[in-house]
């Protein structure tokens, strides 16, 4: 009987830990799991990417990218191929936390145009910290999820849009590898 009640009470108190961190976790609005893998590491929450090289911004929960072009803001998932040569896990992103900050595009541009060129920056996909090992692009994903199914939680599954562009950008020809450190966050 003793048994039997200190296992419901393990039983309990381990769902009841799993709920906490799913619900600690959806009201702390943090997006690991859907930044894309070429993002730069140090951010629990990333709404956009401005990119100095290219001039362009991507929108991480709707996983578009935002250009120029005629003078008029494109929203698409595939950049065109005058972007073809750019090289999305060694160019250098600016997290931006604003709304729409595309309306800002010319602060950006001066601000960060000493970036252009930077290629110093550590990646999500090459990362060691176990915390973007939930990202779908990360080579410990599958560990990952593994790991949580033996757990008996399935926190990675089901989590939206998560798979979709995975961020790696091999169907765009951008194989290149990042490496280094060094991040800059605008609030």
């Amino acid at each position: 009987m003793k048994k039997t009640i200190l296992a419901a009470a393990l039983l309990f108190s381990s769902l009841a830990m799993q709920t906490t961190d799913a619900q600690v976790r959806i009201s702390l609005g943090l997006n690991i799991g859907t930044q894309p893998a070429w993002g730069p590491v140090g951010y629990d929450h990333v709404e956009y990417y401005y990119m100095p090289d290219i001039d362009a911004f991507y929108y991480v929960p709707r996983q578009q990218y935002i250009y120029m072009s005629r003078g008029r803001w494109v929203f698409t998932t595939i950049l065109p191929p005058r972007f073809s040569n750019y090289d999305f896990n060694t160019g250098y992103k600016v997290v931006v936390n604003e709304s729409q900050p595309y309306y800002n595009a010319q602060m950006y541009r001066t601000k960060y145009a000493s970036y252009r060129g930077r290629h110093d920056q550590e990646i999500i996909r090459n990362s060691r910290d176990s915390r973007y090992f939930e990202n779908r692009g990360h080579p410990e994903y599958n560990n990952w999820i593994r790991d949580h199914d033996q757990r008996g939680g399935n926190e990675g599954r089901g989590r939206g849009n998560q798979g979709r562009g995975r961020g790696d950008n091999r169907a765009r020809g951008n194989n290149g590898h990042g490496n280094g450190n060094g991040n800059h966050h605008d609030k």
